[in-house]
């Protein structure tokens, strides 16, 4: 038995917390009828309800909503139920803190409440009622309050005003968005509260004179799509934790056929963006069951893992750190980037086989050319390639191009990591791109394991002490290593300022250079430019020629980190011949590049399908 030995409220918006999915949906795949009330099976049937906790806790939930959504004394007396009102809350508290508390890790239990009664009758009873559900769900072991599904921002200002007289109870309160033109979010300006209030003021500020809630939610009334845009202008409007738990879905039109796209798979990858923008905490609604909350958990996982785990020697055995080797003496491409050279490099996948020659042969086209590096990518979408390690080593020996290899956190532990960075500094490989990697769920195995022991903040820390002879442990090494330490960054993040937050914590851990994610919209990376400048610090811009219209969809809507602007799909949309797709997008790169070329250190242009011909006549024309 493993209880949590820490309050919600100092874990919740520290943690990312998955929580379970709707209740009711279950109950009706377990053949209960719509109209019995669903809250008194936790009297009647309360090993139904413990199965149903049970499955949530098997797919990865932290978190067990109780089964009390319509257990006020309002909507129990429809039933006849009025008097067990405090009975069955009772009981739904006890049977979600059974199961929780039998699990192999710590689960919370959320006490929920779902909206008050509207009725003007019961207005001057809403806060006795509020309180009363309140005493009664915490008495009987819930660690905190859910207030779910509320309509407006008069049902979120009650609420608030009656936890004053419970100052001390942790509390969430999640409201029901909705998109009112019926698209599920695709225009965000058509996003409203259930009673048409904007997202602004159901988010503005409570009264200073109220317990702030530990977080703010959103919950029912449209998709992980439109939830989506909601979470995206909602991070921009408050400071408060988030939690969204989207329905699964409503039917999309898709050449003129309707079909519901919420599958665990299509649900779990919005909640990878949820994460990435900074959920707190991530569960569904309406339609969203074990399958669903397994999905989201074998997909977020990685996300949540994968924070900046500082690099920290052991007191005892700090050893007094080197010089760097100056950046300009570490490799070619150092030594460019310290005297202001114009970069370019080209980026070629490692093949999935053994067989490098193909690699060996493009490699030495790009150096007859003259580029400045090739960039091997390190299992690129959770894929399984050969060593990306071993690849760059044998460029190095068999061309005279300076590889800059991808050194990805997602395969290998902290001693690993070391291990394979020395290996780097042994095989004369110094220009290393950290970056923390796609969770394996977006691959072809998505039932192997991340590691994730750090991410690129961190594993950049490790590589900046060992440039100054230092190892992981604290002990010194000799000679140091003299690798160029290369980050990531996207121009068109989902959550701009995490982004640069973050990217400044590459800066700090030893950082050196940057390449983008590839850049559809110039624009938005001047403006991430004019915002880094203080850092001073050299971008590389990743430059993708788009091969077809096809290729450029799967991009928007396939590869993390890539937004191509509309205008643009538009044009490769208008080419009729891929003959004609594919020039127009090395015309958009060319352009792209000319945009850029005056605030960018160099260009990395992918060679789309290995085509090596197609980067070059970006980059020479460019």
């Amino acid at each position: 038995m493993t209880k949590p030995t820490k309050p919600i409220s100092e874990i919740f918006g520290k943690e990312l917390l998955i929580f379970d999915g709707a209740m009711g949906t279950e109950l009706y795949r377990h053949h209960i009828f719509t109209n019995r009330s669903y809250e008194e099976l936790c009297l009647s049937d309360p090993k139904l309800i413990e199965k149903i906790f049970s499955s949530y806790i098997d797919a990865g939930a932290d978190v067990l909503t109780t089964n009390t959504f319509g257990a006020n004394r309002v909507a129990l007396a429809k039933h006849g139920l009025s008097e067990k009102t405090l009975e069955i809350n009772r009981a739904g508290v006890e049977l979600a803190r059974r199961i929780a508390d039998a699990s192999e890790r710590p689960i919370y239990v959320a006490g929920d409440i779902g909206p008050m009664p509207r009725q003007p009758r019961y207005r001057d009873q809403l806060d006795e009622m509020v309180l009363e559900l309140v005493d009664c769900l915490m008495d009987a072991g819930a660690d905190f309050i859910l207030f779910e599904t509320i309509p407006n921002r008069a049902g979120v200002e009650q609420l608030a005003n009656a936890m004053r007289a419970r100052p001390k109870v942790p509390y969430l309160i999640s409201m029901v968005m909705v998109d009112h033109s019926g698209r599920d979010g695709t225009d965000s300006d058509s996003i409203g509260s259930a009673d048409g209030e904007t997202l602004s003021k159901m988010l503005a500020p409570l009264s200073d004179d109220v317990p702030p809630p530990i977080g703010l939610g959103f919950n029912c009334g449209m998709g992980p799509s439109g939830l989506l845009r909601v979470l995206e202008e909602a991070v921009t409007l408050t400071d408060l934790p988030l939690v969204v738990m989207p329905n699964a879905g409503m039917p999309k039109e898709v050449e003129d056929r309707r079909i519901y796209l919420s599958s665990p798979e299509y649900v779990a990858t919005y909640a990878q963006r949820y994460a990435r923008l900074g959920a707190a905490g991530i569960g569904g609604c309406c339609g969203i069951g074990p399958e669903h909350i397994h999905e989201i958990v074998m997909t977020v996982k990685s996300v949540r893992q994968a924070t900046a785990k500082a690099v920290t020697t052991k007191a005892n055995l700090a050893a007094e750190p080197e010089s760097p080797t100056p950046l300009e003496n570490r490799s070619e491409l150092g030594h460019a980037l310290a005297t202001g050279q114009w970069i370019t490099s080209v980026e070629l996948l490692p093949p999935k086989g053994y067989d490098l020659s193909d690699l060996i042969a493009k490699s030495k086209t790009l150096e007859e050319h003259g580029i400045t590096a090739v960039n091997i990518p390190d299992g690129p979408r959770a894929s399984s390639r050969i060593s990306p390690l071993v690849a760059c080593a044998k460029i190095r020996q068999e061309t005279r191009i300076e590889p800059v290899l991808h050194f990805c956190c997602r395969d290998r532990n902290l001693i690993g990591m070391q291990s394979d960075l020395l290996a780097c500094a042994a095989c004369d490989i110094h220009n290393i791109l950290f970056i923390t990697g796609d969770p394996p769920k977006l691959g072809d195995y998505p039932h192997s394991t991340g590691v994730f022991d750090t991410d690129a903040i961190g594993i950049a820390a490790l590589q900046s002490r060992l440039n100054q002879g230092i190892e992981l442990g604290g002990q010194s090494i000799r000679p140091k290593t003299e690798a160029v330490i290369g980050v990531g960054l996207d121009p068109t993040a989902l959550d701009r300022q995490r982004e640069l937050d973050r990217f400044r914590q590459k800066v700090d851990a030893g950082a050196e250079f940057a390449i983008t994610q590839p850049v559809f919209d110039p624009e938005a990376l001047l403006r991430v430019l004019d915002e880094i400048e203080s850092l001073e610090i050299p971008v590389i811009a990743g430059v993708w020629p788009l091969a077809s219209y096809r290729n450029a969809t799967f991009m928007n809507n396939e590869v993390p980190g890539v937004d191509i602007p509309d205008s643009i799909m538009r044009r490769m949309e208008a080419q009729e011949t891929r003959e004609g797709q594919l020039a127009e997008g090395i015309r958009i790169a060319q352009e792209s590049v000319a945009r850029i070329r005056g605030r960018v250190a160099g260009i990395q242009v992918s060679a789309p399908f290995g085509r090596v011909e197609t980067a070059l006549t970006v980059i020479e024309n460019g």
